[in-house]
């Protein structure tokens, strides 16, 4: 399962615009994206896992560690902020760390028992910076370190902070701020001379100097292609340099060879591949590679190995063995200048055996593990990794099998004894799995010891449960934001130049604090405010637009000092360093946000009166009423009530059984009439006040018009205007001649008068 480390610099310097006017750290993110897009090509892709890991301070720089899943991956990746310190050692090993974190519980690493290659997590750290100068908050550095302590335990195990399954590369942004004139150079990309560079070449990668999009498409398909499973080994030459072969194919004695001339072959720090199985998918192997020291029972503790075994090899030309039913494990070696020597001399049946130096107990080089050797097609170099001492063991096997027929004799089991002499600790449970696969299970006891004493298994123990622990931390931590700051840190100088207590200007302004009765000054400690830290009057730091620096009184120095601090390093969200316009900016991906917006508001006051219908805050109209608890009073809106009810004789007609009806317009509509009584006096018209029965505590209904009205003529329909719409109907008739007379011979005497 490989692991893909992401590394972006989000200093300051990454805000930086190109020629196509998008930043820095803009053309990270699309480079980050279009890897994974290459990346998910291949099918092996699908258990890869993703990390991301910035230059804040840690362990806030973890953005996405083992337990975030793809998702958050990518919210974090495009939330980047670019704001801060060029940090990259800190970043660097923070980023080891993580990778670290389970590698001690899981016992990959293996520490005092071998290296075993089929042991591994490959992880690429990938890092996309600016190649800047190295900044922190102790001043500018022009070398790369990073730092020796870690919190992680177990670190002390290893010299360097990486281990020999993880590589480092960098892609380092040189794009320009204005168009090109010159032509695009076509090629391969050179590499970068930044500090990053030589911690690149150490772990096995490279840098690429990046000056063109082109050129940025040109490295992530090149870092696709190595997403490879395996570690890094060093190859050094040990022994005089191999004769020259000629024509031929046979050795040429007559040429002579440049045995103390350097040669780019001679140390090669370069990867084996561990392919995985095809079947489980997972990489299989059966021995592993020397320790470079004697594992004894007396050692308190385990000396610290380093992270790349160094393989030295000998250039003598030696037959290749191996017998029937005997493991070994063969791993390809990456193309460099040592394969393409090899693979020049054109010699497929031959082979160089390996050593590890101090690995054996009475030999200073120690015995061969293993040899490398050309394909017999002459394509690739191969690296056999065998049993220890393998000249010894094979013959001694090949003889049990085919000469004794698994029944040997004294002399065979002394010489096997004196071989199992020279076999390290660690090599005796594999060996034993070996012969067990072969047919001979009872060659070694039992009684198995690992070499290890008994204080350095329990400090492994003691170290495999601490580092639980500190996992269990770290990964809790993953997500969560620094805490903003809440002072100005005081540092001491104290170690350069003359002490604090010989300053005097010191020792005026305590003259005048404290008077004359000040204290010795050699008595003052001032290694006690170490984490010293000088209060705020004002915590609330409220956006401001730049001012003249001659204008900020002088208590309010502290205040402005901190704003100016992180208006550069822009740790605060709401101090913007531009001008008055730009407080009020909005970015187009947060426009119509509504809802986030009215979480930092306070909350509103309760109404004064609680029947008033609730307002809607809805976006665009924060006074829209709610409509479903009041009356509205537009046209063609009925108030819900029974319909289509029958009424019987002599029922009185209620408000609340009636439905009302409210017309548009009074001239386009005609008005409705109650309907007709017999016992009214009068003839034809509305019901007198004695129709009603009679209920004296209760209050009389207003007479209300129903919808079902009975036909006027249009004489009946003239009586019932009311005087106030007569003036316009008479005004209307009077303007139409043709319709004068006939409608005022109709229209009733008493409106006439009253007009």
């Amino acid at each position: 399962m490989p692991i893909l480390l992401f590394l972006i610099d989000t200093s300051a310097s990454m805000n930086q615009r190109t020629d196509l006017g998008t930043s820095y750290l803009d053309i990270a993110k699309g480079a980050v994206e279009l890897f994974l897009k290459l990346r998910a090509r291949d099918p092996a892709s699908r258990g890869d896992r993703y990390m991301l890991v910035t230059y804040d301070e840690s362990p806030y720089c973890i953005k996405a560690g083992w337990k975030e899943n793809h998702a958050t991956f990518m919210s974090e990746l495009k939330n980047l902020q670019a704001s801060g310190l060029t940090t990259l050692g800190q970043a660097l090993r923070s980023s080891f760390d993580l990778l670290n974190l389970n590698r001690l519980i899981s016992g990959i690493d293996n520490y005092g028992q071998g290296r075993n290659p089929f042991f591994l997590e490959p992880s690429i750290l990938i890092t996309i910076t600016d190649g800047n100068k190295l900044t922190s908050t102790a001043g500018v550095q022009e070398e790369l370190h990073l730092p020796l302590n870690s919190p992680l335990p177990g670190s002390e195990l290893t010299k360097e902070p990486f281990r020999w399954d993880q590589r480092l590369f960098a892609l380092v942004l040189r794009l320009p701020g204005l168009p090109s004139t010159e032509p695009e150079q076509l090629g391969s990309v050179p590499t970068d001379e930044s500090a990053i560079t030589q911690m690149c070449e150490v772990t096995g990668g490279r840098s690429y100097c990046v000056r063109t999009q082109r050129m940025l498409n040109q490295c992530l398909e090149s870092l696709v292609q190595k997403v490879q499973s395996g570690v890094v080994i060093n190859f050094e030459k040990t022994g005089p340099d191999p004769l020259p072969i000629g024509e031929d194919g046979l050795m040429d004695s007559s040429r002579p060879s440049n045995s103390f001339a350097a040669q780019p072959w001679h140390s090669c720090h370069k990867l084996i591949y561990v392919r995985p199985n095809s079947k489980t998918g997972v990489p299989v192997g059966h021995w592993p590679i020397p320790e470079s020291f004697w594992p004894d029972q007396n050692l308190p503790s385990l000396p610290p190995r380093t992270s790349h075994p160094v393989v030295r090899f000998s250039c003598v030309d030696c037959e290749p063995m191996v017998i029937d039913k005997l493991p070994f494990d063969k791993y390809e070696l990456e193309p460099s200048p040592l394969t393409q020597y090899i693979l020049e001399r054109k010699s497929p049946h031959t082979c160089w055996q390996v050593f590890v130096t101090s690995s054996g107990k009475y030999n200073e080089l120690g015995y061969p593990f293993g040899y490398l050797k050309a394909s017999t097609t002459l394509t690739c170099v191969n690296l056999f990794v065998m049993p220890y001492n393998y000249p010894v063991l094979l013959p001694l096997l090949d003889d049990l099998f085919k000469v004794h027929k698994l029944k040997p004799n004294v002399k065979w089991r002394q010489a096997f004894d004196s071989y199992l002499k020279t076999l390290p600790p660690y090599y005796l449970l594999p060996l034993k799995k070996a012969l067990r696969m072969m047919g001979a299970p009872n060659l070694i006891s039992d009684n198995l010891d690992c070499g290890l004493s008994y204080s350095v298994i329990s400090y492994l123990k003691k170290l495999s449960q601490q580092t639980k622990l500190e996992s269990e931390r770290i990964l809790a931590s993953v997500g969560k934001k620094p805490p903003q700051e809440i002072g100005i840190k005081v540092k001491n100088h104290s170690g350069g130049g003359v002490s604090l207590t010989h300053n005097k200007n010191f020792r005026k302004l305590l003259k005048e604090i404290i008077g004359e009765t000040a204290p010795r000054l050699a008595e003052l400690n001032t290694k006690e405010f170490a984490g010293f830290q000088v209060g705020l009057l004002n915590k609330d730091l409220k956006p401001q637009t730049y001012r003249n620096a001659y204008d900020i009184p002088r208590r309010g120095l502290l205040d402005q000092l901190t704003r100016m601090r992180s208006n550069l390093l822009k740790t605060h969200k709401f101090i913007v360093g531009q001008d008055e316009d730009s407080l009020h900016s909005v970015p187009v991906a947060q426009m119509g946000n509504y809802q986030e917006y009215l979480k930092t508001l306070a909350s509103p006051l309760r109404e004064i009166d609680p029947d008033q219908p609730k307002r809607l805050h809805t976006f665009g109209n924060p006074f829209k009423q709610d409509k479903k608890g009041m009356m509205i009073d537009e046209a063609d809106e009925f108030v819900t009530g029974p319909q289509n009810k029958v009424k019987r004789p002599g029922e009185p007609s209620s408000p609340l059984s009636s439905k009302r009806r409210r017309s548009m317009s009074l001239l386009l509509r005609k008005p409705q009439t109650p309907p007709t009584v017999t016992n009214h006096v009068g003839g034809k018209g509305p019901p007198s006040a004695s129709w009603f029965p009679s209920y004296p505590n209760l209050i009389k209904p207003t007479l209300v018009h129903t919808a079902s009205c009975i036909p006027l003529d249009d004489a009946q329909y003239k009586s019932h205007i009311p005087p106030f719409l007569s003036i316009l109907l008479i005004w209307a008739a009077l303007m139409s001649p043709s319709y004068s007379n006939s409608f005022l011979s109709d229209f009733p005497t008493s409106h006439l008068l009253h007009i």
